[in-house]
């Protein structure tokens, strides 16, 4: 099995896809925008105190107040407000917490209203990004995430990935990483970090205790609503929690952005930097490596399954509502039991795929073909399971009801992804009123005309849908070679599945834009 990652560089950001055996898995936004990621830690201030939720609302920076709730304070709360205000005063002239006096735990069934006051500042950490009419989630508990480890301030103990399910590893990893752990530190030992020797321990903690470091020198003199610690971008947080011996290929289309992760992978794990590549072809990546095409097919409200099923997915505020059809599908087996059998397990296989590519989190009730058999119903649970075995998310997964329906939870960090795959029309605006499709091609070639001719432009590139490219190039002579003919000069084209069928660009030879 292997898996790429595709990394398309735009002026506002990037976009991320992860292909497992050429088919598109996850696919993610990257912008410079993004300032409330998940594990980014600020400096809040508390505006409102709820008792009746026991919870505050604190200001740290975006339009509507954060949630934090009094479970999410955790039980070092109080030594961390006591570094914060040592921090603040510049009374702290280094920042490990070797000589630090922790103060007593919190207790679990406090009140809020005891420990915070308005107006107060508070170090947080963002656990959900703003979601809908929601404010970012907040917690106390603050952790520092790196390759093989995630280091805790304020927490003395070591625990290790449920994933590691080896006693003896388990035992292993805890005792070695006990003797390197910095005093009131804690640490968690992530899944890849299995196998793996002291020295890679060593050097993952010595980063973190590094970004720990900055982040508390910034708290000397950060302001309130400034950002202390910031997750990094999205293309390196999955490097250093997917990586692993199945990546062969990680394809970047900017040079800046590969120098960036090619020097991230060679920290991490030199032995992959190889597969690092700058893409430097003509046409677009995503549309070099098929992905344009296959965000249009897969994030419509209907995805279709391979041999003739599909299923339609809606989203409402509360849950995501799947619903399982069989389509053409029910004449290819002998009686309705099979058929029913082997759409859902077909479509079982593609909820688990959409479930990571959409990032749908919260409850997703699923409403599969009904189904008589037992044996069938339970065979489809541990298949769904095994599918969402690789999903990085954590989720539960209930067996059928008996009205066929599957319940699942998924851990929601931030809103789904939901792409528009419906095309609007370049000409009309989406009024509903064109001019006839065919004419498009006659305005090409005026237009090619008015370029060569008047304008004496040479080695020009037009820009079309694939279908308009098959019209130009197909057939001896085609439309471009009596063009060549015409001209005396060749017009390279290239293909665009993100345009509309009426819609096209044509570039000089420094590949900017000709605006007619």
């Amino acid at each position: 099995m292997s898996n790429e990652l595709v990394i398309n560089s735009t002026q506002n950001g990037g976009r991320i896809a992860l292909l497992r055996d050429k088919s598109l898995v996850e696919f993610h936004y990257d912008t410079h925008s993004g300032n409330f990621v998940v594990g980014d830690i600020f400096l809040g201030v508390v505006r409102r105190i709820i008792p009746g939720l026991n919870a505050a609302f604190i200001d740290i920076g975006y339009e509507k107040d954060a949630f934090l709730h009094y479970l999410d304070l955790g039980p070092n709360f109080r030594s961390l407000q006591k570094f914060v205000r040592i921090a603040q005063n510049s009374k702290l002239d280094k920042a490990d917490l070797k000589d630090f006096k922790m103060e007593p735990p919190l207790d679990k069934l406090g009140k809020i209203s005891d420990v915070l006051k308005v107006n107060q500042p508070i170090l947080v950490q963002v656990v959900k990004e703003p979601i809908s009419t929601k404010g970012p989630r907040l917690s106390c508990e603050l952790s520092i995430a790196g390759r093989h480890l995630v280091l805790v301030p304020f927490a003395n103990s070591v625990n290790v990935s449920k994933k590691v399910t080896d006693s003896a590893e388990r035992k292993r990893l805890i005792r070695l990483l006990s003797s390197i752990k910095p005093e009131n530190f804690g640490i968690i030992v992530r899944t890849v970090a299995e196998g793996k020797d002291i020295a890679d321990f060593e050097k993952d903690l010595d980063e973190l205790l590094g970004i720990w470091q900055k982040g508390v020198e910034k708290l000397h003199t950060a302001r309130p609503r400034e950002k202390i610690i910031g997750e990094m971008g999205k293309a390196n947080s999955m490097l250093r929690d997917m990586l692993n011996e199945t990546f062969d290929s990680i394809t970047v289309d900017d040079r800046e952005m590969y120098e960036e992760i090619k020097a991230f992978i060679r920290n991490i794990a030199p032995e992959k930097e190889k597969i690092v590549k700058l893409y430097t072809g003509k046409a677009k990546i995503f549309e070099a490596f098929g992905i344009e095409k296959q965000v249009k097919l897969l994030f419509g409200p209907t995805v279709s399954l391979p041999s003739g099923g599909y299923i339609v997915i809606e989203h409402t505020e509360a849950l995501h509502v799947i619903d399982v059809n069989s389509g053409n599908k029910s004449v290819s087996e002998s009686n309705q039991e099979s058929t029913a059998f082997a759409v859902n397990m077909e479509a079982a296989t593609e909820i688990a795929r959409q479930l990571r590519l959409r990032d749908m989190g919260g409850i997703i009730v699923i409403d599969f073909i009904d189904m008589k058999s037992p044996e069938h119903k339970r065979m489809l649970y541990e298949h769904m399971k095994a599918e969402m075995k690789s999903d990085r998310a954590k989720f539960t997964i209930l067996p059928l009801t008996k009205f066929g329906l599957m319940q699942i939870t998924r851990q929601r960090v931030r809103p789904e992804l939901n792409i528009s795959t419906l095309e609007r029309c370049p000409t009309c605006n989406g009024t509903g009123k064109i001019n006839a499709s065919i004419s498009v091609a006659d305005q090409i070639e005026s237009k090619i005309d008015y370029i060569l001719t008047r304008q004496n432009e040479r080695g020009i590139t037009l820009v079309v849908h694939p279908y308009l490219y098959a019209y130009f190039t197909a057939g001896w002579p085609s439309i471009r070679l009596n063009w060549f003919f015409k001209y005396r000069r060749w017009v390279r084209i290239e293909k665009d599945s993100s345009l509309g069928v009426t819609e096209f660009h044509i570039k000089n030879q420094h590949d900017q834009l000709i605006e007619l």
